[in-house]
């Protein structure tokens, strides 16, 4: 890509070390934003932000004072924050919920869920003032569906596509726009978390016969983060290879 739609923007994309969050950031940076990556991995997020000529922050985004101090660090560093994509996210171990573990459950919620909405809480206010801005939300198809033996994962991204619906009415009055996507499986290192059972199981409900590209994901969200999406706000947008048709 080489447009310039986002020249002048500065975005946040959480997770943005590697995996789909990598890719956003890179589509974002080629089309002219300056980019912030929010990792946990912080070595891994100065390699891609040195390699995107963009900046890197340690930040855990399930925990409050952490972001709050991404988000300081990143306006200092590249000023008011106009885009965020809530990528970062864990899948937690498969099996049934009978024998879920409490705390799997619990890290996931957190990470998955509680983590976007920190996030969202922190710039939204910054958003509001400036009366711009563009929030993306990596949900998933779990979340639409429920996925068996994933029950922390999907819960999460119910609750994720809920939280967009939710902030997206919040704002609806002013010019910022909150949407998510629901991918199906994308092939990550993401797959280390689960089982070859869970991934075998995946990929046969995609119509397509495949998993999803991260590059194809990428496109997705740089739109809904573009001044194009002006109409859509609230609402969820699958990439899924025909898995949902609603």
């Amino acid at each position: 890509m080489t447009s310039d739609r986002f020249a002048g923007r500065v975005a946040v994309v959480t997770g943005g070390a590697r995996g789909i969050g990598l890719a956003v950031a890179a589509r974002l940076a080629a089309e002219g934003a300056r980019v912030a990556l929010w990792d946990k991995d912080e070595a891994e997020a100065k390699r891609a932000a040195e390699r995107l000529g963009g900046a890197a922050m340690h930040v855990e985004v399930a925990d409050e004072a952490s972001v709050a101090a991404g988000l300081t660090a990143t306006e200092a560093a590249l000023g008011p924050i106009d885009i965020l994509v809530n990528n970062a996210g864990i899948t937690g171990p498969n099996g049934p919920v009978e024998t879920y573990p409490v705390d799997a459950w619990r890290r996931v919620i957190d990470v998955d869920l509680t983590g976007v909405f920190l996030c969202c809480r922190a710039v939204v206010p910054g958003m509001r003032a400036r009366d711009r801005g563009r929030i993306v939300n990596i949900a998933s198809i779990a979340g639409k569906e429920g996925n068996p033996n994933a029950s922390a994962y999907s819960a999460a991204k119910a609750g994720v596509i809920a939280l967009t619906k939710s902030l997206g009415k919040e704002l609806a009055t002013t010019a910022v726009r909150v949407n998510c996507v629901t991918p199906a499986a994308v092939k990550t290192d993401i797959f280390a978390q689960m089982t070859e059972e869970h991934i075998a199981w995946m990929l046969s409900k995609i119509p397509l016969g495949r998993f999803g590209l991260v590059e194809e994901v990428a496109a997705m969200v740089c739109w809904l983060a573009s001044d194009e999406a002006s109409f859509s706000t609230g609402a969820v947008f699958d990439v899924s290879g025909g898995r949902a048709t609603y």
